[in-house]
């Protein structure tokens, strides 16, 4: 398998324009999984930025938890790695931003019920 995939890349690569070449045959470029798989999970963004507008009472904070700890500790680990990944590094970062942002709304919105209960609650 792998020397059908070189010879399509290399295939490929003669009708890349010579000012993409050095993207074309960078370590972390397009003939390697490094730039399809932080490719591909921008699709974890977009979905993160479609929950915006989910009400908070309906998010998940352990799911987002997860989310974001997932995306800090592999944006951090984008930087470690030789060549650093610098697609890798920023599809985490905005992983970890958007189960942020969340993790936030959906506390904000905990601590707003639970002060509209202790109002609510009659005085004693």
């Amino acid at each position: 398998m792998s020397v059908i995939y070189r010879n399509s890349m290399k295939t490929i690569g003669q009708f890349v324009p010579e000012k993409l070449q050095p993207l074309w045959k960078h370590p972390a470029g397009p003939q390697t999984i490094f730039f399809w798989a932080p490719a591909f999970k921008w699709g974890l963004v977009l979905a993160g930025l479609g929950d915006l507008q989910r009400p908070p009472s309906q998010i998940s904070i352990s799911q987002s938890t997860a989310l974001g700890l997932t995306g800090i500790i592999w944006t951090r680990y984008s930087l470690a790695i030789v060549p650093k990944n610098w697609s890798l590094f920023s599809v985490n970062l905005f992983v970890a931003c958007t189960a942020l942002y969340q993790i936030s709304r959906a506390i904000r919105y905990q601590r707003e019920q639970a002060a509209k209960e202790l109002e609510a609650a009659p005085a004693q």
